[in-house]
């Protein structure tokens, strides 16, 4: 692949995961913006029945709740993840890697939004929570964490696929070892002919 093809699909990557990103910021960022201008804090609204609700929390943890007293920590965390993905979101020539950084850095950039900027303040906001499915997770969540949670998916899908950051496919030992049987079994004047 030439420089010009190469740089060429490292801009489309890029622009992709730029995309991705914003999609993601801007759909966890106006859902919540609905949830607290609508919902009065710990109300449930019925959407499906017990299958999905909507709960509005302030969550001052993790994911389910946990650490609640350490918010500042996962603001930390965060930022860090964020200065990663855009430092090496440079090295990304597939597209299907800039859907999987995109969906993390607009995940994180959500949450971390809400530690920044909401209630009680810097770094130790509390994240706005209100997706609710009983059924499948004791967790109440928000876009953001969809968004973390399915670029996580995506990321162990093209790890075991064997797909790297160029798009280019890892060939597993068990694809190369028939050729190389194949090798291996012809004999001395066969290998030579060949």
């Amino acid at each position: 692949m030439g420089s010009k093809t190469r740089g060429k699909v490292s801009a489309v990557a890029l622009v992709v995961l730029a995309l991705v990103a914003l999609c993601a910021y801007g759909l966890d960022q106006f859902s919540k913006f609905l949830v607290v201008s609508n919902l009065t804090e710990g109300e449930v609204v019925p959407v499906l029945g017990n299958v999905l609700q909507l709960q509005f929390v302030r969550n001052p943890g993790a994911a389910f709740s946990l650490a609640s007293g350490q918010t500042w920590i996962f603001t930390i965390i965060a930022s860090a993840v964020i200065v990663f993905i855009v430092w090496f979101a440079r090295r990304i020539r597939s597209i299907s890697w800039a859907i999987v950084f995109g969906l993390l850095l607009g995940g994180v950039l959500g949450n971390l939004t809400d530690r920044y900027l909401r209630a009680p303040g810097f770094p130790e906001g509390h994240v706005i929570d209100f997706i609710y499915t009983p059924w499948m997770l004791p967790a109440i969540y928000n876009v953001a964490d969809i968004a973390i949670v399915t670029s996580m998916g995506l990321f162990m899908i093209l790890t075991l696929r064997g797909i790297n950051l160029d798009g280019s496919r890892t060939v597993s030992e068990k694809k190369q070892k028939p050729a190389d049987d194949a090798t291996a079994t012809r004999g001395p004047d066969e290998a030579t002919a060949a």
